[in-house]
């Protein structure tokens, strides 16, 4: 499935490629090395949404001064994940699950990584239709793990329908009804945002 929607795509990906080109220059996709089913490394595959602008003593400007405006646009419509298909297509990452996070940290969430990675992550997954951006590491690690142990056609098709909601909508945070008050999962000594 993830093949027939990467070659029917294909238009609109060259078309992004196009754009992010003339305005942000190359390289047009953004790779990073992320943890996948089991801790296994895989490069994730994305169309990049910043510039690469570095202070005076060569470091990179924080992420909101870098982010361009078609890059805001990409990302708020999801649209930046389209090249990402082709991680499910290799099986790095399923359609739905939760997102893949660095190395670094999966390493830190301790037992909760662990658990985290019992499954595939996915394109889009039960914290991405529940705050995302908005919500904090442990509020994201809490959602995965509710996902992991209520995992269902029914949930899945729940998730497929608010991503689409969050892709034409914006991002919107949930409340404590997306977790139930009696999951309570082990607590990590520190958090690395991802």
């Amino acid at each position: 499935m993830a093949a027939v929607l990467l070659v029917l795509a294909s238009p609109l990906i060259a078309v992004l490629a196009a754009t992010l080109a003339v305005v942000q220059g190359r390289p047009v996709l953004f790779r990073q090395v992320r943890s996948g089913l089991h801790g296994a490394p895989f490069r994730l595959v994305k169309f990049r949404t910043m510039r690469e602008t570095c202070d005076d003593a060569g470091r990179l400007l924080p992420d909101e001064q870098r982010v361009t405006t078609v890059g805001t646009a990409l990302r708020k419509t999801r649209l930046d994940e389209l090249p990402s298909l082709w991680n499910v297509v290799t099986g790095d990452l399923a359609f739905i699950g939760p997102r893949p996070l660095l190395p670094m940290t999966i390493e830190s969430l301790g037992a909760n990584g662990l658990r985290r990675g019992c499954v595939a992550p996915g394109l889009t997954g039960w914290s991405q239709v529940n705050g995302n951006t908005l919500l904090s590491l442990d509020e994201k690690v809490e959602l995965d793990l509710w996902y992991i142990g209520h995992r269902s056609i029914g949930t899945d098709v729940a998730i497929l329908i608010r991503t689409l909601w969050v892709m034409t909508r914006g991002e919107t945070r949930r409340g404590g009804a997306a977790v139930p008050q009696s999951h309570s999962p082990e607590t990590a000594e520190e958090r690395v945002p991802s």
